[in-house]
């Protein structure tokens, strides 16, 4: 698409002015210091305000894209016959993002441990907005035939893009600001966004519902939400640049801890922190994507649920996903972060055997039941997980690892979830979708149980524990950067 080139070289030049600046702060400190106030504290509301409006408008983007891959892309983008087959294919597409999203969390994670959070943040909202802007204004099959699904794939890979780089450097604005004892309160805050986003979102397709038809609807209606995001956008790039770097990556610049390139550092140094923490992602996103677009599918397709009937279930369902992720964060501060998603881990193991019974046509307190049920769930485990991720990484490479592990835990638990879910509800029963999702949960167990301790000062830029000391382990590449080398992306 036209588009993806000026979206790209747009983000590019943010990171190369944010790089220069940063260069001449180290050459004129004098003259840095008092041009730029960015050395002063975050406030604790400018901080968590930004953590949350820009996952906020991630998650949002996100979920339209998700609603309308069950609802609108099989009829508009897909060919087939058969609506099943359509359904899958839509399904392929939405896959697509998870599979880009590593690749963004590398892209935006060298970026954010070298030029710094601020800047990377900013250059991974434009990409995912832009992107969904653009998927508003795609012409449909029945215009230009193939090319309609090959342009939706290709700006759902910037929207997996943009998402690769946002959740984890988010994650890191607020965890890096926090006071001692409240790094997963102010962790949490960042991971609100998905059920504010997800509400936002339902809520503009429900709306829309209301008050056009369905000629209406699939003319021009569903568009609509896609095109109004650039609204928050901006409201959300208004913000982030109005923050300061964070102190912990402040003090890995002025002790040059830095890496030459932090994605060969995770994979020299840190691949057990790594790979554990995509399996204990795992149930997580399974268990999501479960309640969201699998759940949405089945009960319209399957169940005899009309859209309008399911989707304010669905919403009552992420009120409590909602609520519960600041409950969890209590408990985990409390408790430990680890404690808590073993604990929440062990009741998704037990809910996978309720699916079938709960989830059923023709009786709405069950199916809502069922909703509240498995998203209280979800903000338990959600709640706590992007601290819990973060902390078992130093922070000279804290933000490629911990959206590395994210990422790839999507790939592993997203990605193809409701295909899985689908295909297993079809062949065999819905029982056997809730068997996937404790088969998940008992994977997720066993990762929890071998992760080890945080490594410590993760919030403050102490980094006693990581930092050098694990550069050093991983060889030439994870070096520590002398102040000389460090004017290098």
């Amino acid at each position: 698409m036209a588009n993806a080139l000026p979206i790209g070289r747009v983000a590019f030049h943010i990171l190369l002015i944010a790089r220069l600046r940063q260069n001449a702060s180290r050459k004129f400190p004098a003259v840095s210091a008092i041009a730029s106030p960015s050395a002063a504290a975050n406030s604790p509301r400018r901080v968590l305000f930004a953590s949350l409006i820009g996952t906020t408008i991630e998650f949002f983007d996100f979920y339209i894209y998700a609603t309308a891959a069950v609802i609108v892309f099989p009829k508009l983008f897909f060919a087939a016959g058969d609506p099943t087959s359509a359904l899958l294919q839509s399904f392929a597409t939405f896959a697509i993002a998870f599979f880009a999203r590593p690749i963004g969390a590398a892209l935006f994670g060298h970026f954010g441990d070298r030029v710094g959070r601020k800047a990377t943040l900013v250059a991974a909202l434009m990409t995912m907005g832009l992107s969904t802007v653009a998927i508003g204004l795609l012409p449909t099959h029945a215009q230009v035939g193939v090319l309609a699904p090959l342009l939706l794939a290709l700006c759902r890979l910037g929207q997996g893009l943009g998402l690769g780089g946002e959740w984890g450097g988010a994650v890191l604005l607020a965890t890096e600001n926090a006071p001692p004892g409240k790094e997963a309160w102010y962790g949490m805050f960042p991971q609100l966004g998905a059920p504010i986003g997800f509400i936002l979102a339902t809520g503009s397709f429900l709306l829309l519902g209301d008050v056009l038809s369905d000629e209406q609807f699939f003319a021009f209606g569903w568009r609509i939400p896609f095109i109004a995001s650039a609204m928050l956008v901006f409201v959300g790039l208004w913000v982030r640049l109005r923050i300061s770097e964070t102190p912990a990556f402040r003090k890995a610049m002025d002790k040059h801890e830095r890496v030459q390139v932090p994605l060969v550092t995770v994979f020299s140094a840190h691949k057990l922190p790594l790979l554990l923490g995509t399996v204990a992602a795992l149930a997580t996103f399974v268990l999501f994507y479960i309640m969201t677009v699998f759940s949405l599918s089945w009960a319209t397709t399957k169940l005899g649920y009309s859209r309008n009937q399911f989707l304010p279930v669905q919403m009552a369902g992420v009120v409590f996903f909602g609520l519960m992720i600041p409950v969890s964060a209590v408990f985990a501060d409390r408790f430990g972060r680890r404690h808590a998603l073993i604990g929440t881990t062990l009741a998704i193991a037990a809910f996978g055997f309720a699916v079938a019974p709960l989830f059923v046509a023709g009786s709405i307190a069950s199916v809502v039941a069922f909703s509240i049920l498995g998203f209280a769930l979800m903000g338990f485990t959600y709640g706590p997980l992007g601290t819990a991720l973060a902390e078992i990484f130093p922070t000279a490479v804290r933000y490629t690892g911990a959206s590395l592990t994210f990422n790839l835990g999507g790939i592993v638990g997203a990605s193809l979830a409701p295909y899985i879910a689908t295909a297993l509800a079809t062949s065999y029963g819905l029982s056997h979708v809730g068997y996937y999702l404790t088969a998940a949960a008992v994977l997720t167990l066993l990762a929890l149980l071998a992760m080890g301790e945080p490594v410590e000062g993760r919030g403050r830029g102490e980094d006693r524990a990581g930092g050098v000391r694990s550069s050093q382990a991983g060889g030439g590449a994870c070096k520590a950067l002398p102040s000389r080398s460090s004017s290098s992306v």
